[in-house]
């Protein structure tokens, strides 16, 4: 879904209008600028997610219609039209610590020169 449909989607549910709600799911969303594709969803689709958006858009938000929405929710219905369920931070990283790239398991040590050397 686009953030615009999302929106839409939060306006039936909640009232008011899709520009009530749109920056929130721009938020969700901004992340495809990295990879373009699904796995942008990685990035903030998840627990930790929910709650970094409480965070930046406050607890609540109040609709064109006056009617005060907790930001959580509006969040929470994000995921749950997108992946589902609500993932954790873990559910992304599991798959990735069972089968990790040889980079991920390098660990930088200090040369003589004190530059960063991975091996």
């Amino acid at each position: 879904m686009t953030p615009v449909k999302h929106a839409e989607s939060t306006a039936r549910k909640w009232g008011g209008k899709w520009q009530d709600y749109v920056a929130i799911h721009d938020w969700f969303d901004e992340t495809k600028v990295y990879t373009g594709d699904w796995t942008h969803r990685a990035l903030r689709h998840h627990s930790a997610g929910i709650q970094w958006a409480v965070e930046k858009f406050g607890h609540a938000v109040v609709n064109s219609s006056n009617q005060t929405i907790p930001v959580k929710l509006i969040a929470e219905q994000h995921l749950m039209e997108d992946c589902g369920f609500i993932p954790t931070p873990k559910d992304y990283l599991s798959p990735l610590a069972k089968n990790p790239e040889k980079w991920m398991l390098s660990v930088g040590k200090k040369s003589s020169t004190q530059e960063l050397v991975l091996k």
